[in-house]
């Protein structure tokens, strides 16, 4: 069986990036599979020293098939970075994993990603494979795989086939969805803030890839399959990244099992979505302070959001 190749995307922070690796390498499937990191150059002079390290780090990782250091000359950002490497990969390969430097993974990762991959390649419907799930309460309630409109950027996967309805206009995703009438619907039951995410993407406020993408997906009548238990941890939200600042509502405890019965019939979990929609209305104070504060900081020249 051929595995896809993973994608890791990696900038300035090392302890994280070899933290990353180390769990990524505590899959059996590691040794088959092959490593892309993608390495972005500094933004500044005062990232440069880190960004040496980090570069130094990822030229001797061992433990893959094999692994090929991408060294980006200029800085293109994450969401540039991610769309550029995802598009590659998925050009050359045909599906990709896609990794960043903040989460770590759960042993049994690569196994459920390759097999979803395998799975639903020829589904047209299903756009993405998330190894991310959100701590909603009594997850032992929901079906151990299941299918949603809602993707997550943290651990993922796709083909080709299903990157390629990627939109990168901002304003004409927002129009079509409100021309639509599916606002409501795209925020989960007006549980989320994903529309005013978009809309803060059209005017320049966020560099967001993954809301773009999750409008395309919802647009197309995508959806994304992932277990109850999160197979991956975003360790990001400790204040150290150019993009988030601190918060531990995404915490999670990474699932010792390994689910790989697949949902035969194509349709979204209503079980499983509106879980979600109440962990979303749970969070949502903690979370808006958290984009406006990054809004501000954003306008001020400072930083972006992370998504």
């Amino acid at each position: 069986m051929t595995l896809a190749p993973i994608a890791l995307f990696v900038y300035r922070r090392l302890a994280h990036t070899a933290t990353a690796v180390e769990a990524l390498v505590r899959n059996p499937e590691a040794q088959d599979t092959d490593l892309v990191v993608f390495s972005d150059a500094a933004r500044d002079a005062a990232s440069q020293a880190d960004v040496a390290k980090v570069r130094s780090y990822i030229r001797s990782i061992s433990g893959f098939r094999s692994t090929n250091v991408v060294e980006r000359s200029a800085n293109l950002g994450l969401a540039n970075s991610i769309m550029d490497g995802v598009s590659r990969l998925c050009c050359e390969r045909g599906s990709v994993i896609v990794i960043e430097d903040d989460l770590v993974v759960a042993p049994g990762f690569l196994e459920f990603m390759n097999a979803a991959l395998i799975r639903y390649r020829d589904e047209e419907k299903v756009m993405q494979v998330s190894g991310y799930m959100f701590p909603v309460k009594h997850p032992e309630a929901l079906k151990p795989i299941f299918l949603t409109r809602v993707p997550t950027s943290w651990g993922w996967a796709t083909w080709d086939r299903a990157w390629k309805s990627m939109e990168l206009d901002a304003c004409a995703l927002f129009d079509r969805l409100k021309k639509a009438n599916a606002l409501h619907d795209f925020d989960v039951a007006g549980s989320y803030i994903y529309s005013e995410m978009l809309q803060r993407q059209a005017a320049g406020e966020l560099d967001s890839w993954a809301i773009r993408w999750y409008a395309s997906m919802f647009l197309a009548g995508g959806l994304c399959v992932r277990p109850s238990g999160s197979l991956v941890a975003n360790t990001g939200f400790d204040d150290t990244g150019v993009h988030c600042g601190t918060m531990t509502a995404f915490d999670v405890t990474l699932s010792k099992a390994i689910p790989l019965e697949f949902p035969k019939v194509i349709q979204e979990d209503e079980r499983a979505i509106e879980s979600m929609a109440e962990f979303f209305r749970a969070i949502r104070p903690s979370w808006l302070r958290l984009v406006l504060s990054s809004v501000k900081q954003r306008l001020r020249g400072a930083t972006h959001l992370r998504r």
